[in-house]
Parts: structure tokens; C-alpha cells; sequence
């Protein structure tokens, strides 16, 4: 079993770290997450590794990382933690995740007796993940760190930063900050047309786009912070049913771009307000989850951290505003005198401000036709998000 140094023995460690840097192999994210054709890691490179990333999420809002007195009466993991780190700079893409969870001794016989952790020993290893052992700084989503790794396991179509199912201390992971509030990364904008294929009716096959060489599908995004476009609550699969609940099994909805395509959300442990009607987008981390076995080609889903943009808008002295959160880029506001076919949208010809604010100042108010923004970034040429000025009126 572990237990915490002191602030002298965290010091130490950090030297000993930082001593040991240039002898570690740095690895890419992108080598890290290679996989063969069946989904498979075909990582193999040194032990101890190091790799270097924005934080994208705090534990919290992932897992449950408060100790479970009845997790080795039951047989369950208990408590976990997980944070994804994602690759900066241009020679690199991906993400990857480390996890640590508190009673290994519940995955099956094949995990010796007492690789468990008491609740003294993982409230401190909490507290060692939580701090920079170097300056104290606690960690936070927007920080570049560098995280040293000792074991590594390909689970649900990624291989992931871990213990390797041991609570001795040879397996820990370190993290060690390099420039905190470095920022997060700009959220790639995708659409169901990127992640997944038009729905042929049979639950029993996949319809996740897949791709070895990690080019195209769900494989391109794993791991990273993307914001999934154009999409609605499903009545289909699991529809909205995930939304709020609690245990990491039940906080899962469907969403679809109306076009026979259906994507996952896993929902966060936060409050993410009241369930959209209509259109949105949904900002989070491109995740797999395709369990123990040894098809890796699907499973994919997001990770939601936030819902948005909803297109708004709203009416003044005979002018109509229509807005939406600032965190986007690469949208087009287009414009509709109606919305029976055939459609004639055009772009507006106005500047955004912050907040992306356009007026429109024809004077017309409600009456001033339909708006949508389009993706001109990516490939999809279908709405992104739309409404009247009634319908969207906040």
C-alpha cells in the first residue's frame, strides 16, 4: 500500500521526476492511440513514458472519486478518477486518458487480494494527483502538464495512463505542471457525418465510422475536445433518458442530425440545465467505450461539458438581434424569408461583435425571416442551428 509523502518526500519525488525527464521517451498522443485494423493498440514503445497535454476535464465532473465503503462488500470499483489530457502544438494529435480507481480487486479473481485502497490511502492519492508536487499549484482544466507514466492498459478502444490494476508505488502516474492556465484547445466542430453512418435498422451492427489510420471517424477525434453540431435529442435508443442521472451506466442519451444518424452522449456529473427542445450543439470529449473486448472499431461517443450555441433571438425598437455563446468559430449567420421548400438561405452581410451579436436593422422585427448558423469550416451542408425569431425568442 501507498501512503503520501510529506511535502519534504513530494519535493523529492519532483527532483527525482525531473532528473529521470531526458532518460523517458516523450511520447506522441498519436503513437500512443495507434491501433490496427480490429481496433487494437499497437503501442509498444518503453516503460516508463512520458506524454505532454492540456488538462480538459476536472475528475469530478467525470467520476465519482469519493471512497465507497461498501465497493469490496459488492465487488464494485468504488470510487474513480479519470482526466483526459489533450496534444498541443502541430506535431502531434489526440488525447489520451489516465485513470485510477479505488478497488482493483473487483475486477476478477486474476487481481491478487488487496489491491484495494483503504479510504486514508485514496483520499491521498486524491490529494497527490491533485497538486503540482513542485510549486502546490492545484491542477485545473486550461493547464499543460507532463505526465509521467509507468504502466498503460488498452481498454475500450484506447490504451489509457494507469496503475495497471496494482496499488504499489512503481505504478503511479505523476503529474508535473509545465505552464498552468496554458488554455483549453479550441473545440474542433464535427457533425454525426463525421462520427457515424446512416442507421440500416439493425441494433446488432456498428455504424460508427472507423478508421485504422485515424484520418476519418470517430479514431481522428478520440481524446479530444471537439463541439458536436447539429443535433437534437433522439425518441429512438435511449433518447433523453440520460440526462441528469447519476451513476456512469444510466448517463448516456442519443442524439441525431435527422438525417437516419445517431450518436451517444455521456452526460457529466454537473448540471447542464434543462433538456434542450430543439437544435444544439454539445461541447465535450470524443471518448470510446467499446468494453473488454477485442473489438475496438466502435463505441464512440462525446463526453458533454456544455450545450450550446442555441441560436436566439430577440426583438427592439423594431430591430431584430440574434446571438449565441461566444466559444465558436468557423460559422456563417444565414438568413430565410421562409422556411417551405425549397429554402433560399444567404449569408448575412453584417459584422459579429463579441458575443457574436448581429442586429438586424431592416426594421422589419418578427417579422424579419428565419436565421441559421452553417458550419463553413467542415464539410456537413446541413443546418446547424435554426429557428424563427418567435420560436427562438428567449
Amino acid at each position: 500500500m501507498k501512503f503520501l509523502c510529506s511535502s519534504i518526500g513530494c519535493a523529492c519525488l519532483f527532483i527525482l521526476s525531473a532528473a529521470r525527464t531526458e532518460s523517458v521517451a516523450l511520447e506522441m498522443h498519436a503513437a500512443f492511440q495507434a491501433v490496427d485494423e480490429a481496433g487494437v493498440s499497437q503501442w509498444n514503445g518503453p516503460t516508463p513514458f512520458q506524454l505532454v497535454g492540456v488538462i480538459l476535464n476536472a475528475p469530478e465532473e467525470m467520476l465519482d472519486t469519493a471512497w465507497a465503503s461498501e465497493a469490496e462488500a459488492d465487488q464494485t470499483m468504488g470510487a474513480q478518477w479519470q482526466v483526459f489530457i489533450q496534444a498541443v502544438g502541430m506535431e502531434d494529435r489526440g488525447g489520451t486518458a489516465c485513470w485510477m480507481g479505488q478497488n482493483y480487486s473487483s475486477l476478477g479473481p486474476w487481481i491478487p487480494e488487496g489491491q484495494a485502497y483503504s479510504r486514508v490511502e485514496w483520499e491521498q492519492e486524491l490529494n497527490r494527483l491533485a497538486l503540482d508536487p513542485a510549486s502546490g499549484h492545484r491542477f485545473a482544466p486550461g493547464d499543460l502538464v507532463r505526465v509521467h507514466g509507468n504502466k498503460s492498459l488498452f481498454y475500450g478502444g484506447k490504451r489509457n495512463v494507469n496503475e495497471s490494476h496494482r496499488v504499489v508505488e512503481a505504478n503511479d502516474f505523476v503529474f508535473e505542471l509545465i505552464s498552468p492556465r496554458y488554455g483549453l484547445p479550441e473545440a474542433e466542430p464535427v457533425s454525426l457525418r463525421n462520427l457515424t453512418a446512416v442507421d440500416d435498422g439493425d441494433p446488432t451492427t456498428h455504424e460508427d465510422l472507423f478508421d485504422p489510420s485515424r484520418q476519418t471517424g470517430g479514431e481522428r477525434y478520440q481524446g479530444m475536445r471537439v463541439c458536436l453540431e447539429g443535433v437534437r435529442l433522439a425518441s429512438e435508443y435511449f433518447g433523453s433518458t440520460g440526462w441528469g442521472q447519476d451513476s456512469w451506466a444510466d448517463r448516456r442519451c442519443t442524439v441525431t442530425d435527422g438525417e437516419g444518424r445517431f450518436f451517444t452522449l455521456r452526460m457529466p456529473r454537473t448540471d447542464l440545465g434543462s433538456v434542450p427542445a430543439g437544435w444544439f450543439s454539445a461541447v465535450g470529449i470524443l471518448n470510446q467505450e467499446s468494453g473488454s473486448g477485442s473489438d475496438g472499431t466502435f463505441g464512440y461517443e462525446l463526453f458533454v461539458q456544455e450545450i450550446g450555441p442555441i441560436l436566439r433571438t430577440a426583438h427592439a425598437s423594431g430591430h431584430t438581434m440574434v446571438y449565441w455563446p461566444a466559444d465558436y468559430s468557423g460559422y456563417t449567420l444565414e438568413r430565410a424569408e421562409s422556411l417551405l421548400p425549397p429554402v433560399d438561405w444567404t449569408p448575412v452581410d453584417g459584422m459579429c461583435r463579441k458575443f457574436l451579436v448581429w442586429e438586424d436593422s431592416t426594421g422589419q422585427g418578427s417579422s424579419a425571416g428565419f436565421y441559421r448558423l452553417r458550419l463553413t469550416d467542415g464539410d456537413s451542408p446541413s443546418p446547424i442551428l435554426e429557428g424563427d425569431s418567435e420560436s427562438l425568442a428567449p
